[in-house]
């Protein structure tokens, strides 16, 4: 596949990833400067009702200020879990109003988009930072596991947050 000059390839552990050379801090905006566009960032996953939502809800709380956040999924469940929804209430995020979309529902542009681990193939989505974290799905599983996932995302979402903030997200 040929790109443009702005992109290079990376290949880490049998992944490709697409990168653009730019920085996010040149192009958007950091900490609310004014006339700067928002980082839109997309969490993407099969059901779109665990893992992707909390880190929706994560990336609305605390980066609401350089981050225009969705999520989506490939196949939609009907609702939010309900173990999600309690996990993110303990550390005082309310996820109940979010609902499970399709892709078709977000941007088809992206800045950043990241997968939660869901071992399938997403459909191509353009963006300038791809990354797949790797999470377990803790659906179906006992709500410790829901805990430990929220745990991982939060420090996923917060390290992502600073990494864009000096620059080093790549």
């Amino acid at each position: 596949m040929k790109l443009p000059l702005m992109w290079q390839e990376y290949r880490s552990l049998g992944y490709l990833f697409l990168i653009s050379d730019c920085k996010f801090s040149d192009k958007y905006k950091v900490e609310g400067e004014a006339g700067m566009s928002k980082i839109k960032i997309g969490f993407i996953c099969v059901g779109n009702s665990c893992r992707s939502q909390m880190a929706e809800g994560f990336a609305k709380e605390y980066g609401n200020t350089i981050f225009e956040v969705y999520s989506a999924g490939t196949k939609p469940a009907k609702r939010v879990s309900p173990n999600a929804e309690e996990v993110m209430k303990e550390v005082g995020i309310d996820i109940s109003g979010q609902k499970p979309k399709l892709l078709a529902e977000i941007p088809s542009e992206l800045d950043i988009l990241i997968t939660m681990g869901c071992g399938v193939e997403c459909p191509f989505i353009p963006c300038n930072f791809r990354k797949d974290w790797g999470l377990d799905d803790p659906v179906g599983k006992p709500i410790a596991e829901f805990r430990e996932i929220r745990d991982i995302i939060k420090d996923k979402v917060l390290k992502l947050i600073d990494k864009i903030k000096t620059d080093k997200i790549y």
